[in-house]
């Protein structure tokens, strides 16, 4: 399976607006609610509920925002990039430019977490990275992740 499997265009938002960590999982989450058919607010809880465990910032611009859920079928994935960069309580206390968010069903731990180390691999690298702020088009943005994109 590959990350733009999960990956639909819809839920890629090329350039948020929010400049909170609140905002920002407001922001991801809207796409995400109508696809999984959850409320936006139960969706913003789960994640602020792990956030609270740590932060899903790791560095370098990065931000994997991430909680599992009761009630859904499969793992839904959003992206969304911020050009201004947000203060994410990121674990460099650096502003987070680059969200992947990931909603799992909550008995699918495994793949949970071979998803979580395929997107961390891929955010490793710096010329991704610099592609992806490079843009600034859903599409493209879309052709770049599918590029790099390997089975995990």
């Amino acid at each position: 399976m590959k990350i733009t499997d999960l990956l639909n265009e819809n839920t890629i938002i090329p350039d948020l607006k929010a400049r909170d960590k609140k905002g920002v999982l407001e922001e991801l989450v809207k796409p995400v609610s109508d696809i999984v058919n959850i409320s936006h607010e139960d969706l913003v809880r789960v994640l602020m509920d792990r956030e609270r465990l740590g932060s899903t910032g790791i560095g370098d611009g990065i931000g994997i925002p991430h909680g599992k859920l009761k009630g859904i079928d499969s793992l839904v994935i959003g992206f969304g990039m911020s050009k201004h960069g947000v203060d994410f309580e990121s674990l460099d206390n650096r502003p987070t430019h680059l969200f992947f968010l990931i909603i799992t069903p909550e008995e699918s731990t495994g793949l949970h977490l071979k998803l979580l180390a395929q997107i961390s691999k891929l955010l490793k690298n710096e010329s991704f990275r610099e592609r992806l702020l490079g843009t600034s088009d859903r599409n493209e943005i879309f052709n770049i992740i599918k590029e790099e994109d390997e089975d995990f």
